[in-house]
């Protein structure tokens, strides 16, 4: 079975590692095949990633994702050239989503540590089952805090909700990538995604580093870092509308 960490983020959002010291880390330090960079509000990151690892040649593949804030919590597309918009409803998001045939999961479902789908959302969506409006999964393999304080609720909701069981670190640090993975058959991006779709998959993870390991200068960083990483994103889409006659 192969490994894909499915929740990345840069320094293009909130993450302290740039696009370029991701790709060197997993290249040399993890044995991932599969590696999704979702930025917050921007999928470009991910877009610099693939590019950089096509251009390298190295021996994992890169699929090019967004961690987007919609008005009932946040929402990671994967296989996506540009995100949805930010702020507006779930709904409008899973349908761009897919209009871009991309794949949508929800990153630590419930969680009251950060902005999350609840239960209500989920389980909206998942009995209204409309083409195009729905999730295709959801991530039960998130060590981080966020991820871990909900998991088990998760996972006895999802034996009615049946959505296929995803895996991600949603690291900031460079020491948490690949602490939460996906396993699948196969070795491609293109086999991943098939997998997701046929629900064939499973979520796995390994403690995060502590924070002396990761360095509590740079915990600290990291959290200011994060909070400020939305506004800027929404500030900065802003800046070139005000200049528009």
């Amino acid at each position: 079975m192969s490994k894909a960490d499915l929740h990345i983020h840069t320094r293009v959002s909130d993450g302290l590692a740039t696009i370029e010291q991701v790709l060197e880390y997993v290249e040399h330090q993890t044995e991932l095949d599969v590696v999704a960079v979702t930025d917050h509000e921007d999928v470009t990151g991910g877009l610099r990633a693939r590019e950089l690892a096509t251009k390298r040649g190295l021996r994992f593949a890169v699929v090019p994702g967004v961690e987007v804030t919609t008005l009932q919590g946040h929402l990671i597309a994967l296989f996506v050239e540009r995100g949805p918009k930010s702020f507006r409803r779930v709904e409008s998001a899973l349908e761009m989503i897919h209009n871009e045939r991309g794949i949508a999961v929800a990153p630590h479902p419930m969680s009251w540590l950060t902005r999350s789908l609840s239960e209500r959302t989920i389980e909206r969506l998942v009995r209204r089952n409309e083409a195009g409006i729905t999730l295709d999964a959801i991530e039960l393999g998130n060590p981080s805090p966020a991820g871990r304080v909900t998991r088990n609720r998760a996972l006895r909701l999802n034996v009615r909700w049946g959505l296929a069981a995803v895996g991600g670190s949603d690291a900031h640090h460079l020491a948490h990538v690949g602490s939460g993975w996906t396993e699948f058959a196969g070795r491609t991006a293109e086999d991943l995604k098939a997998a997701i779709l046929a629900g064939e998959v499973a979520a796995a993870t390994r403690p995060y580093p502590s924070m002396r390991e990761v360095g509590f200068g740079n915990v600290a960083l990291g959290l200011a870092w994060g909070y400020a990483a939305t506004p800027r994103k929404m500030l900065r889409a802003a800046v070139p509308r005000r200049g528009r006659p």
